[in-house]
Formats: structure tokens, C-alpha cells, sequence
């Protein structure tokens, strides 16, 4: 059928020209922008992921920074960590000198102090001036707050990790199930009777060889034994030993103990008089050579604690805890709150507990380093309990040598918070992201090869599009001939 008002293959020829102008375009599009999806039209589906997408990989990277300024605030701490603990050698060394004291002039002495001064006086200056963007890092204000903590029960307590997560506070509970003990052997006698006694007495410090003579009374023993306690680690006292099946009740005897606590502690008594006679007894009432102390046990928050002597160490993943007992806590509970401090690292790409760390940084402050039991490292300084002129080198000794352990145990602790969680967490934060932007490339880019196919196809179908179109707009010219035109 001919018509003219209505021209049907032209509307045809004009649609299929439309569709492939518009596809066209796409791909001139696509092409440009390096984009397969450059509005919500153009996959709705794909928008919705390839967005999510696109913000993990942000928040991933995001993380990945987070960490890497978390290793470099960790470098500026241990960096001036290594400073103080050069100090504290050179202090501990001052020491040592002074303490020969038969070669060694009261001038001298004074002179070591003075240089003792100056570098307990450089550690609280890096304590106050370590900072990292303006953060200070060794005052104590990325240590732990704790409030509650009965002292007559715990001597000291160290947090070294908690995590807050949603509370305004962490409860700590401490049940102590064995008691700590020393070790402790009991010689059962008044007097070492009519033949002298030859003993090689060995502890934790050291050995030394100690002879009784005969009819040597317990107060000559205790008296022999606590001059060379300093040497073995081992004190003596007097006690009454009573028992119900070993050897006969007796008035009096000689105590033998360790001056700590726990199995690090011993007692060893060998005789070397023949034939022997100094027969010593365990708590027990067996008849021993040889004992060690024991490990306080508990619970820390009802989970199983590692037991040192009178410390309980608790190692979790929202608690890193080490609490000291006091010598007479025996076996019952107490506990304390972690209300505030500790430095919060995000290191995930969501915010949540499972995806930060939390660690504390002990105060480098000279009145902060040490405990109270062996002391502090202020003790050290002129005019202190334990300054040279003191002659208190043996205490003094003891404090500097707890402090150094507990800057070299902080470092390792930074170093490992380093190695082991924080380049980690880079090493896997880089992988996610790769994965992450390789699939929301998938979805959202454009694949070049496949759209240039795209745009010859359209530009011939365009091209196409047009000659048939002039086809159709002249085939209405046809109804002339008709009409004898």
C-alpha cells in the first residue's frame, strides 16, 4: 500500500538510526571517560556494588596510612626509649665504680653522682619533651589510668593493653587460688652438736661454703648465713619446727629461705663433712637437699593468669594486664578499674574493637620507673635513699637494674606492636585493596577493546541508518507516477 501522510519505513529507518545514534554516544562516552558506568542508567546493579566497592577500598586505604603513622609515632617512642636506656647503662655503670669503694676516693664518689644527676635529669626531659605532631609521648599520658587499687594487697599493677571497646571503664577482678612461696628448707636443730659442719648453701645469687664448729648454736647459723645473704640469695631465722611424722619435735631450729618468691627461687644445702649430719627438711616434713618456691596462681576476670613468684600475668585479646601481690595477699580476690588512657591505634577499615589496638606507654618520669617495693629511679639522685653517698650500692643497684628491664621490656613491646600487628596489618590492608579495586575495576571500567568494537559497530550503523533514511523519505515520491506526474 502507497500513502504519503503516513510513512512507515521512514519511522522505522528513524528509530533504528535513533538507537544507534544513542548507543554511539555511549561508547564516545565510555571511550572518554574510561568508565563503564558513568550514571545510574547505565547499570544500576553495578552503581550499587561498584560504590560499596569504591568505599572500602577509600576506608582500606585510609587504614593503611593510619598504620603507617602508627609506625612512625612507635619509631619516635622507641627512638627516644634507645636514648634513655643509654643513660640508664651509663648510671648503672657509675654504680658498679663507686661500689669499689676501697680503690676509689670520697671526690670520685661525688664526682659519679653528679653524673648520675645529670642523667636521671636527661631521662625526664626526654619524658617531657618526646612528642609526635604535638602528642607527648613518655609523660604518662598514653599510660593507663587505674583507680581502686588497694595497696596492701597489690604492690603493683601494669597495664599494658586494654581495650575500652564500648565501655567508660574495664573492671578488673583478682582471685588468687595458690599463694606465692618461698623456697624453704628447715634444719631442725638447736646446735650442729659435738662435730663441726661443712655446708655448700647455693641459692638464686650464688653458692658459698660455710663451716659450723661443733656445738655452733641457731643464732651462730643465722648469723653465719645472713652475712652472706647478699651472695646466695638465702636468708635464715629462727623457728620453731614441729612435725607429726618426720623427724622429732624439736624447741627450736634454722629456717632457711629464699629472699624472692616463686620456682626462679631456690634452696640448695649440700653437706661436705663425712660422715654427714645436717639433715634438713622440706615444708613437707621430707628429709631434702634441695627445694624451690612457688608461683602464685588465680584467675584475673575468671581467665587463667601465667604465675611468676607473686606476679599473675593476664595475655588476652581485650586485656593485657600484670598485677604484683603483696607478700601477705595469701588466697582471696580484690580489684581495681581501668578508667581511661592507653593510645588507641584504628587500624581496620571499620571502626569497631576487633579492628583498633590499644597500648599503653609507661611514664619515662625518674619517680615513675621502678616500684615500690625495690624502689624508684628518683631514689638514685642526690640526697635520695639511694645516692652514692648512701653507700646503699646494692640497692641502688637493684633499682637500676629493675629499671632497665623495664624500659628494654617497653621497647620490645613496641617493636614487636611494630612487626607484628602493625606491618602486618599493612601487608594485609595492601592485598584487600588490590583486591578491592580489581573488582570494582571489573565492574566500573571501561574494557577498551571491547567498547571500540562497540563504536565501529555503532558508527556503521549510524552511517547506515542515514542512507536508509533518505531511502524511505524518497520512497513516498513514488506515488507520482500514479497520478500521471
Amino acid at each position: 500500500m502507497s500513502t504519503i501522510n503516513t510513512n512507515i519505513p521512514s519511522l522505522v529507518a528513524q528509530r533504528s538510526l535513533r538507537r544507534s545514534q544513542i548507543d554511539l554516544g555511549v561508547s564516545l562516552e565510555r571511550l572518554s571517560s574510561g568508565l563503564k558506568i558513568n550514571r545510574g542508567a547505565d547499570d544500576p546493579a553495578g552503581l550499587i556494588v561498584s560504590e560499596r566497592l569504591r568505599s572500602e577500598v577509600a576506608a582500606s586505604q585510609q587504614a593503611i596510612r593510619n598504620s603507617q603513622r602508627a609506625i612512625n609515632v612507635i619509631a619516635t617512642t622507641e627512638g627516644a626509649l634507645d636514648e634513655a636506656s643509654a643513660l640508664l647503662s651509663d648510671i648503672q655503670a657509675k654504680i658498679v665504680e663507686a661500689a669499689n669503694s676501697g680503690a676509689f676516693s670520697d671526690e670520685e664518689r661525688d664526682a659519679n653522682q653528679l653524673q648520675i644527676d645529670s642523667a636521671i635529669d636527661s631521662i625526664a626531659r626526654i619524658a617531657n619533651t618526646t612528642t609526635f605532631a604535638g602528642r607527648k609521648l613518655l609523660d604518662g599520658s598514653l599510660d593507663y589510668v587505674v583507680s581502686g587499687v588497694d595497696q596492701t594487697q597489690l604492690s603493683d599493677v601494669t597495664v599494658l593493653a586494654a581495650k575500652f571497646g564500648t565501655r567508660d571503664y574495664i573492671p578488673v577482678e583478682v582471685e588468687v587460688t595458690t599463694s606465692a612461696q618461698k623456697a624453704e628448707l628447715t634444719f631442725p636443730a638447736s646446735s650442729t652438736g659435738d662435730n663441726s659442719v661443712i655446708i655448700d648453701l647455693q641459692g638464686p645469687d650464688g653458692i658459698v661454703t660455710l663451716t659450723f664448729p661443733a656445738s655452733a648454736t641457731s643464732a651462730d647459723m643465722i648469723t653465719a648465713i645472713n652475712t652472706e645473704s647478699d651472695a646466695t640469695g638465702i636468708t635464715a631465722s629462727a623457728a620453731g619446727y614441729v612435725t607429726g611424722s618426720g623427724p622429732p619435735p624439736v624447741a627450736s631450729g634454722v629456717v632457711f629461705q629464699s629472699t624472692g618468691y616463686g620456682t626462679r627461687e631456690f634452696v640448695s644445702i649440700a653437706e661436705l663433712t663425712d660422715p654427714p649430719s645436717f639433715s634438713v627438711y622440706d615444708r613437707e616434713d621430707r628429709q631434702v637437699n634441695y627445694t624451690q618456691g612457688v608461683d602464685a596462681e588465680g584467675t584475673i576476670n575468671g581467665a587463667p593468669t601465667i604465675g611468676d613468684g607473686l606476679d599473675l600475668t593476664l595475655n588476652s585479646s581485650l586485656l593485657d594486664v600484670k598485677v604484683s601481690l603483696d607478700e601477705n595477699f595469701g588466697t582471696s580476690g580484690t580489684g581495681f578499674a581501668i578508667t581511661a588512657g592507653g593510645a588507641l591505634f584504628q587500624l581496620g577499615p571499620e571502626v569497631n574493637t576487633n579492628q583498633q589496638e590499644n597500648i599503653g606507654v609507661k611514664s619515662m618520669q625518674p619517680n615513675k620507673l621502678g616500684n615500690r617495693l625495690v624502689g624508684y629511679l628518683s631514689s638514685l639522685k642526690s640526697g635520695q635513699t639511694n645516692d652514692l653517698r648512701s653507700a646503699n650500692y646494692k640497692e641502688a643497684s637493684d633499682v637500676i637494674s629493675l629499671v632497665i628491664d623495664q624500659v628494654a621490656i617497653l621497647r620490645g613491646r613496641l617493636g614487636a606492636f611494630e612487626r607484628n600487628t602493625l606491618q602486618t596489618n599493612i601487608n594485609q590492608l595492601e592485598i584487600t585493596n588490590e583486591n578491592l579495586t580489581s573488582s570494582e575495576s571489573v565492574i566500573r571500567d571501561t574494557d577498551f577493546a571491547v567498547e571500540t568494537s562497540s563504536l565501529t559497530r555503532a558508527q556503521i550503523l549510524v552511517q547506515a541508518g542515514n542512507s536508509v533514511l533518505a531511502i524511505a523519505n524518497a520512497q513516498s515520491q513514488n506515488v507520482l507516477t500514479l497520478l500521471g506526474g
